[in-house]
């Protein structure tokens, strides 16, 4: 089990005020689909979004598991998971890549911005027709002089419509496979950069989800994040950072759900006694408590193995599926052992289940998942 230093408890209980007051109006939110831009600078000076990153620039210099550790708070304690959902991208999709894979210039640039949230950040990646196979993207980058010329469309993009600056994986090679991808800051208000309004969907209602489009679009050399061609490696890495920091998120939110099923359970009565004596409720409790400690468990040991120098791959791809669908099955025992009032809207409990649902699809499905593991194993 992971021990934690008193440092490390301490930058975690300083957030649990704040926490709770970004996700107060969560409910109403979700209801509108409504984005809480509006906190993006407070979050920003509250140090969240510098946790991982360099003091030089404006972070807080944490590693991994601590920074894992603080969004697990994150989850817990604030309801909005799409806002949660939204900070955790900021923090992988930009934040990450520019600091590890950056030129001097484009960290001075982007990084101290998005550590103090005067930039919303996204990255571009799925494209209609590729979906879960970013190796098959089809939007291109042409050297011109000094500049590339972007040209394509990006779906699925979270933050999308509401960002300022973009990190746009684009083909700067012919043909496809994975060889010959190279990656972008593209800033909002660049001509022939189009944000699309933000979809409906399921889930996450309040994390703003976009197409991009890129027309003719001139985007300095300069702009251009790690070395050309090797964009696909930016990809595997950022997105082990994706699974670790978004599914802490998850974490703290299981652990919400048990505890609050817990308490509903010992307090609610039918036929005379309280619901958690019926055997059938108990186990339910049961495996959301088990579920919820066996990811944890694998979530940390693989972080530090990962900061270690270590192959995750198949390790990432396992705790993805793990804790995507023990937050599903999180979700659903909740709704059931709140019956009639987990089903309805008005005391969020429904909602967990919706925004879980999406953790078994982006990041890579778990059907990708499974065949990446499948793979390593010799089996695919």
């Amino acid at each position: 089990m992971q021990q934690w230093t008193d440092k490390q408890q301490a930058l975690r209980n300083g957030y649990t005020e704040v926490f709770r007051a970004w996700g107060a109006d969560h409910l109403r939110r979700d209801r509108e689909a409504e984005f809480a831009g509006a906190l993006w600078p407070e979050i920003g000076a509250s140090g969240l979004f510098g946790l991982p990153f360099g003091t030089e620039h404006g972070g807080g210099g944490h590693d991994l598991p601590t920074t894992m550790h603080v969004l697990e708070g994150l989850g817990y304690h604030c309801r909005d998971g799409g806002l949660n959902f939204s900070v955790s991208t900021q923090l992988v999709s930009t934040g990450v890549p520019i600091q590890r894979f950056g030129s001097q210039e484009v960290k001075d640039r982007f990084l101290p911005r998005v550590i103090d949230g005067s930039v919303i950040g996204a990255h571009a990646i799925t494209e209609p027709d590729g979906g879960s196979d970013a190796a098959a993207m089809q939007t291109t980058a042409e050297p011109r002089g000094e500049d590339y010329v972007l040209n394509g469309r990006k779906c699925f993009i979270t933050n999308g419509p509401v960002a300022d600056v973009v990190l746009v994986y684009a083909r700067t090679s012919p043909g496809t496979g994975p060889l010959g991808i190279s990656v972008f800051a593209v800033e909002r208000g660049t001509p022939g950069f189009e944000a699309g309004p933000p979809v409906d969907k399921m889930g996450l209602r309040t994390s703003p989800l976009g197409t991009l489009t890129f027309t003719d679009c001139v985007v300095p050399a300069a702009n251009m994040v790690g070395r050309r061609g090797k964009g696909f490696l930016l990809l595997d890495y950022v997105m082990k950072w994706e699974v670790l920091l978004s599914f802490a998120i998850s974490l703290g939110a299981m652990e919400f759900r048990l505890e609050q099923s817990v308490d509903y359970a010992k307090t609610r009565k039918q036929f005379g006694a309280p619901i958690a004596s019926c055997q059938l409720i108990a186990a339910k409790i049961v495996e959301m408590k088990i579920d919820l400690e066996t990811t944890r468990t694998w979530f940390y040991d693989t972080a530090r193995r990962f900061e270690a120098g270590e192959d995750v791959m198949v390790d990432v791809a396992m705790a993805k599926v793990l804790a995507s669908e023990a937050n599903v099955r999180s979700a659903t025992n909740a709704v059931q052992i709140f019956g009639g009032r987990g089903y309805l809207s008005e005391f969020g409990i429904e909602k967990e289940l919706r925004d879980a649902t999406g953790g078994t699809i982006y990041s890579g499905t778990s059907e990708v998942q499974r065949d990446k593991v499948a793979r390593m194993l010799g089996v695919r």
